[in-house]
């Protein structure tokens, strides 16, 4: 039996009509039989220092048989192996999606071993121009930055798997560049719009204690349709946040874990809070705190609250907002009143504190310039008891 040739093995060789040829062993198949990269040049010094960059690319790796494997194959092995029991179905199929309609017409066929980072750039602009097949209201047929940026993070993921696996030897997204994030400005109801908002708020009894509960805690909407008696301790005024419910691609809702692992959290309701929650705990018959108002035995569905929401801004005649700046609201009202950035990222989910000043970084900032001027008021005092007492 031959011996086996070790990766990194090269050979060069002129060919017939001058050119020269150099390949190297970069792994090998299951029945041992070597796996070869080739480079080409037309003198032996260019093919020596394609080969010597080869050499340092492949040094160290020992590729599989399935690096043979089309990018589009591998995407489906992916999927399918080994992401399918590991994100929430929504998610899957918005992967699937993503794969069937945006990557696999541009990259889908060739070799994912072949695949370079000026593919994958060609890719992600052109899906940035011509993206969708059909006309969207507002971007036309270009895909928005931030899908873009989905499908980077995507295929990020997937390429980095597949070099785990042994099928590439870097990342081809890796030196890509994505349209920065434009994320919507966030409308934070201001000390007197917090009013008026309560207000109307505290009226409406089938809705009153949701929305409390919401500006008092700052709760994704997902986490608030979500939440159990169970998660709510009367005794102590606690409340678990384990899961958020969500609305399936085809209807009906499900729901699962937080959107993160810290946002698994327990929080410390606030006194009023709480005792809203005791008191509505003594006339409910549902297992969920806010349960569907038509199906009790189901969590709300969170577009009804979203709906009432507006019905109550325009009761209110504040300006519309989406529901996450209710949650804006709350954080940026806490910074504000005193609560520090890291109790805060706890009360959020957030997975550090410092992700939670980048969020609220206009809060911040108000806060500095107040804090500047507290220290400069006492120094000042000081200054002028001195100068009392000289």
């Amino acid at each position: 039996m031959p011996k086996k040739r070790p990766a990194g093995d090269g050979m060069v060789r002129q060919k017939k009509r001058g050119q020269w040829e150099a390949r190297i062993v970069v792994g090998h198949k299951d029945d041992g039989k070597p796996i070869y990269r080739y480079v080409y040049g037309k003198t032996q010094k260019e093919v020596l220092d394609k080969l010597h960059q080869r050499i340092e690319d492949y040094r160290g790796v020992e590729l599989t048989e399935d690096s043979k494997m089309t990018l589009g194959e591998w995407l489906d092995k992916w999927l399918n192996e080994y992401m399918l029991f590991t994100i929430r179905e929504s998610t899957w199929k918005a992967y699937e999606t993503t794969v069937r309609l945006h990557i696999k017409p541009c990259l889908g066929d060739k070799q994912i071993a072949f695949v370079t980072t000026a593919d994958v750039q060609r890719m992600y602009n052109k899906l940035k121009k011509s993206g969708r097949s059909e006309a969207h209201p507002i971007h036309g047929h270009k895909l928005s930055d931030s899908y873009v940026r989905k499908i980077h993070m995507m295929l990020h993921e997937a390429m980095d798997t597949a070099v785990k696996e042994r099928l590439i030897v870097k990342n081809p997204t890796n030196g890509t560049t994505i349209p920065k994030t434009n994320y919507p400005p966030k409308q934070i109801l201001t000390d007197a719009q917090l009013e008026k908002f309560i207000a109307v708020v505290m009226q409406d009894e089938l809705w009153r204690d949701f929305f409390y509960t919401e500006l008092t805690t700052g709760l994704r909407r997902g986490e608030i349709c979500g939440l159990r008696w169970s998660d709510f301790n009367a005794e102590t005024g606690h409340l678990k946040v384990s899961r958020t419910v969500l609305v399936k691609s085809g209807g009906g809702l499900t729901w699962g874990d937080t959107k993160t692992e810290t946002g698994m959290r327990t929080i410390l309701l606030p006194p009023s809070t709480a005792e809203m929650l005791r008191e509505r705990k003594k006339n409910s018959y549902s297992e969920w705190i806010f349960p569907n108002l038509y199906k009790p035995e189901q969590p709300l569905y969170p577009g009804s609250a979203y709906n009432r929401m507006k019905v109550l801004l325009k009761r209110a005649e504040l300006p519309l907002i989406r529901f996450h700046d209710l949650r804006h609201t709350f954080a940026t009202h806490a910074l504000t009143g005193g609560v520090d950035a890291k109790t805060l990222s706890k009360i959020l989910g957030h997975t550090n504190a410092s992700f939670t000043l980048d969020t609220y970084t206009h809060v911040t900032t108000d806060m500095q310039k107040r804090a500047s001027k507290i220290v400069g008021g006492f120094l000042d005092d000081l200054i002028i008891k001195e100068d009392d007492n000289g």
